[in-house]
């Protein structure tokens, strides 16, 4: 590791990590372009990508066969994940917990003057842990209303019928959200955030700054460097509390 903070790096996700979330982020992309054109048909746009990608039934063809591959991915996740925590006693570092409503009005505390410092994180904070399960439940639902519509015929043999025009809209309606949630929350967090803009690189690279670990993750890095997350916040106390440092504004309003 090399000497300053500023250039010191610290691994957070290994090869398989980043390899899935750039397949899951192409996933996404092509279920949103090829299912929102179809919600949207009236649109010029929408027009013109399904007239792009060769007419309404190749969209359809390509929005059931992501799909499938979606369904596929989550499986595996969720079946991974049960497998590492119940058997390889794995951290359940995503269960959301009391802390983290605690954190988040923390930081809002924080935003507003009226808290000293940000939330203490630990390897994933409040927000991720939102977004996390944001797109595993919505992923669910988007794979029990979309066999519903792919397989209509089948499934009224065995529910009412009334449950089609239900899974159609919780289909379309999950499927905006999730967009709006992708746009709004997770590409600013990811690139036009002051913290990391122009671009969060640790996905692609697996690798994020000490200096950044200490500001947003401290009870991780405090158990990576074996010492208590006071002792770590020690060491940096002088920076953090001397209004004239750079450090003390870089971090003073995040």
């Amino acid at each position: 590791m090399m000497k300053t903070e500023k250039s010191t790096y610290i691994k957070r996700f290994g090869v398989d990590r980043i390899i899935v979330h750039q397949v899951n982020a192409i996933v996404f992309a092509l279920l949103v372009i090829t299912g929102l054109s179809q919600r949207f048909h009236d649109s010029g746009f929408s027009q013109w990508i399904i007239i792009t990608m060769g007419g309404v039934d190749t969209v359809r063809l390509i929005h059931r066969s992501v799909g499938v591959v979606f369904t596929i991915l989550l499986a595996v996740h969720t079946f991974h994940a049960v497998i590492g925590v119940v058997y390889r006693k794995w951290q359940p570092s995503m269960i959301v917990t009391i802390k983290d409503f605690k954190d988040a009005i923390e930081n809002i505390f924080f935003y507003f003057g009226l808290a000293n410092h940000p939330a203490r994180c630990d390897r994933y904070d409040y927000r991720q842990k939102f977004e996390y399960w944001g797109v595993v439940l919505g992923g669910f639902l988007m794979m029990a209303t979309g066999f519903i519509l792919w397989f209509p015929v089948v499934v009224t043999r065995f529910l009412p019928g009334e449950l089609i025009p239900a899974a159609k809209a919780a289909h379309a309606n999950e499927a905006l959200l999730a967009f709006l949630v992708i746009v709004i929350w997770h590409i600013y967090n990811a690139i036009f955030s002051p913290e990391v803009f122009p671009l969060d690189t640790a996905i692609f690279t697996g690798k994020i700054s000490r200096e950044r670990m200490l500001h947003e993750h401290p009870i991780e890095l405090a158990a990576i460097e074996g010492v208590s997350v006071e002792e770590l916040l020690n060491q940096e106390k002088e920076r953090y509390t001397v209004p004239g440092s750079e450090h003390y504004q870089r971090h003073a309003h995040p």
